[in-house]
């Protein structure tokens, strides 16, 4: 794979699970993702949803004066000013934490806009989100090697105990074949 062709999968992922996710969220999609990376977006999402519902409480009364005209505008302002360096000079380490809050935030304004009549914009902030990740997101995804990362940390974890249970059964069906040879070559010999 070529250096143009690996960047070209890293803006792609990141339009894919900007249309994904807010659909997701705003429930106009029952589809399974439709990549491992927006699987681990979704369940990312959905974990913050479930361990911090507090910090889902404040959207609305951030996005009160957002309209029709400048959601997607609203949102970007919002981001440009979290991810700004402390100082001019320097460069803000992006996160894959920080990856994560652009998608949750454009989730949450999605919400906010289908919630308030607003879902011309939904569309629009689909695509914009994807343009904002690929012109100030996707060149350090590409210097982290890749989505990746992403995945890794993001991805739906099996629990311990299915672990445990999965070796225990593999055990049982292991001694169980092992048996059932025995009895057999015993009846042949």
């Amino acid at each position: 794979m070529t250096m143009g062709q690996s960047t070209e999968h890293v803006v792609q992922e990141a339009y894919v699970m900007s249309k994904d996710y807010i659909r997701y969220v705003t429930g106009r999609t029952s589809k399974a993702a439709p990549t491992v990376t927006s699987a681990a977006l979704r369940h990312a999402g959905d974990d913050l949803l479930l361990k911090y519902p507090i910090f889902f409480k404040r959207w609305p009364r951030v996005f009160k004066d957002v309209c029709t005209d400048n959601a997607c505008d609203y949102l970007f302002k919002i981001l440009d000013e979290h991810f700004r360096p402390e100082n001019p000079w320097q460069k803000k380490e992006l996160t894959w934490s920080g990856i994560l809050s652009i998608y949750v935030l454009a989730g949450q304004l999605a919400i906010h806009c289908q919630k308030n009549g607003m879902e011309s914009v939904l569309e629009e902030l689909e695509l914009r989100v994807g343009l904002y990740m690929e012109s100030k997101v996707c060149p350090g995804i590409r210097d982290k090697g890749g989505w990746s990362g992403f995945v890794e940390r993001y991805a739906a974890k099996e629990q311990p105990e299915h672990t445990v249970i999965r070796a225990c059964c593999g055990v049982l069906l292991l001694l169980a074949t092992m048996t059932l040879t025995y009895h057999i070559y015993r009846r042949l010999h």
